[in-house]
């Protein structure tokens, strides 16, 4: 049985990556925001870890080791956004968006990194952004932008480390998902220029199930 880790599995995108593994015959264990309320019927199993904290990541891998062993992904998809150009961004924002957007997706690397090194397999899936690759994007979203940034980086510096072996990192970056919370805040757009989460769910399939691909940027713009 291969096994995918998605985080944020309750979200749209989330969703969306949990139901395109599952069809493909994974066994899919999915992550959740503890207290959200939020579910993932589709996923095999739910766990409720705050990803963006050390120490419970760290007792969700010794979990994860015990229950299931092998791990062939981990899609880390927990994220958050925020508007803001340089003037009106304060330390608390960066901050925030660092914790959010970029310890969510350090812990889980860290965590799991020991157990992709002992199998010499696996693959990491990250989740950047446009304005992290587009100075001209970033300038009214800073704190995001930045975050992401160092996600992309991070990508970056675990593929070295991981030369040699079958361990490989994926970096997939949209411009504006097609979400209801998206929708929510920019009613008036062209909502069809947006991007499918499913398209993203379908090039995460494709990177992890192509193994002569390794550190690839996959830019998701849609129209936009």
């Amino acid at each position: 049985m291969r096994n995918i880790l998605v985080t944020g599995a309750g979200g749209s995108l989330g969703s969306a990556v949990v139901e395109k593994f599952k069809r493909e015959g994974y066994q899919v264990i999915g992550l959740l925001r503890p207290d959200s309320g939020e579910e993932s019927e589709e996923s095999d199993d739910t766990y409720e870890v705050d990803v963006t904290d050390e120490s419970s990541v760290g007792e969700f891998v010794k979990e994860y080791q015990m229950q299931y062993g092998e791990l062939d992904a981990v899609a880390m998809i927990v994220g958050g956004f925020a508007m803001g150009s340089i003037e009106e961004t304060t330390q608390k924002d960066l901050l925030d968006m660092f914790h959010l957007n970029f310890m969510s997706s350090f812990n889980l690397v860290k965590g799991f990194l020991p157990l992709m090194k002992k199998q010499q397999s696996g693959t990491f899936l990250f989740v950047g952004a446009r304005p992290a690759l587009q100075p001209s994007d970033a300038k009214g979203t800073l704190a995001y932008a930045l975050s992401k940034k160092l996600v992309i980086s991070l990508s970056e510096i675990l593929a070295e480390e991981v030369k040699g072996t079958d361990i490989r990192t994926h970096v997939f970056v949209p411009s504006i998902i097609d979400t209801p919370a998206n929708r929510e805040s920019m009613p008036d757009s062209d909502f069809s220029k947006w991007v499918n989460p499913a398209d993203i769910a379908e090039a995460m399939h494709y990177a992890v199930n192509t193994p002569s691909l390794r550190q690839m940027t996959f830019k998701l713009y849609g129209g936009v």
